[in-house]
């Protein structure tokens, strides 16, 4: 049976206060221990003292740019796994973010399920993979959120349809509850698809 790891510390450095938001609202519900900076300037600093396994930086900030930062992240630890955000992506600082060995360089607005693959590829170059019980249900949850919006119901309409609360259908989406296979069935036949359709890859 697969220990349970740490939680994967993950820095946000943005100027944007409403894409920090977002991005630990995102995080921290698929379980990264999220904190968010706005001045670029404190980053160095941040990653000497916080013991991050990632930082997500972004590439066009006011006062200092994202390379900028990554030099200086670089200086203190060289280890930390770093991803470059930018809204003009070129040539010249993609070839730049990877000298200073970025793991990923992804344009904005960004893909939530993409992003989810760099942070796993992440986790597992630093061996903090979850264990199969806790990304299965994590899948399970993806895949179900991902079919209910495809199909444009809500948490109510979809809780209408099975007979389970609302509550309950919220946990499994955001993998804080392990769904039975009685719930499972309620839902794949809510959604009028095989269950072994909402394992995803498994």
């Amino acid at each position: 049976m697969a220990k349970r790891l740490p939680r994967i510390k993950v820095l946000i450095v943005d100027d944007d206060e409403a894409i920090c938001e977002f991005m630990e609202t995102f995080l921290s519900k698929d379980g990264y221990s999220v904190k968010t900076l706005t001045d670029p300037a404190a980053a160095e600093k941040e990653v000497r003292q916080g013991g991050y396994h990632l930082v997500v930086l972004d590439l066009m900030m006011p006062g200092m740019d994202g390379i900028t930062v990554l030099e200086r992240i670089r200086k203190v630890d060289n280890d930390v796994a770093v991803v470059i955000f930018t809204g003009y992506p070129s040539l010249e600082t993609a070839v730049r973010s990877m000298k200073l060995e970025a793991v990923d360089y992804l344009k904005k607005p960004f893909d939530p399920d993409e992003f989810r693959e760099v942070l796993e590829r992440v986790a597992r170059k630093k061996g903090l993979m979850r264990s199969p019980e806790e990304d299965l249900h994590r899948v399970i949850g993806a895949t179900i959120r991902g079919m209910r919006k495809d199909r444009g119901l809500t948490l109510k309409q979809l809780s209408k349809r099975t007979g389970l609360s609302v509550s309950l259908l919220s946990q499994i989406e955001r993998a804080e509850s392990s769904a039975s296979i009685s719930s499972l069935f309620k839902i794949s036949s809510a959604f009028g698809v095989p269950i072994k359709a909402l394992f995803g890859r498994y």
